[in-house]
């Protein structure tokens, strides 16, 4: 299923990607969620949560970090939980960078450069959207997801698949932008 659902309150993020053949720098990919404000619901994220950090009010946590795609299944999971977000909370977008390797001095990855890549993102056990990114292969960063809160303050979601070419820290700083 791919398109836009109401009423949501807590929804997962899973993300998924092959190792890196052997001798070859690591497949490093990263889940991001960025919180925007209704004051500015476009503008600078109120918040900037993945690997390394986390959301100062527990609404959304990393529950699985991997550095290289090893593993069977999904190698990296985030929770969302918008039915505990403030009132001023009133959009989040979620996406996916590519880390540059060697420590961010070696040269960064497209996704059409890394085997199995993708995405699933449901509430509870229902799928709300799954994808790849094979529709952004020269991209080293994209958006997936865009939830928003109503004036009655429900949550609904969109898909959202657009890629991003640039580090890390340009993505997040243009990842809730009006594309």
């Amino acid at each position: 299923m791919n398109g836009v659902r109401k009423g949501l309150a807590k929804v997962e993020v899973a993300l998924r990607w092959d190792p890196s053949p052997a001798g070859t720098p690591v497949n490093d990919l990263d889940i991001v969620a960025a919180v925007y404000g209704a004051a500015d619901p476009q503008g600078a994220p109120v918040q900037l949560v993945h690997f390394g950090s986390r959301s100062p009010d527990g609404t959304i946590t990393l529950n699985r970090d991997s550095h290289t795609g090893q593993g069977f299944g999904f190698d990296e999971v985030m929770t969302v939980e918008l039915q505990r977000m403030p009132p001023e909370s009133v959009r989040v977008v979620v996406g996916v960078v590519i880390q540059p390797t060697g420590g961010g001095t070696g040269p960064v990855k497209t996704f059409g450069g890394i085997g199995g890549t993708g995405f699933r993102i449901r509430e509870g056990h229902a799928d709300l959207a799954e994808g790849d990114f094979s529709g952004v292969p020269g991209a080293t960063a994209a958006t997936v997801a865009e939830f928003t809160r109503d004036g009655s303050g429900a949550w609904s979601f969109g898909l959202r698949l657009e890629g991003f070419e640039g580090g890390p820290e340009e993505f997040t700083r243009a990842m809730g932008g009006v594309r």
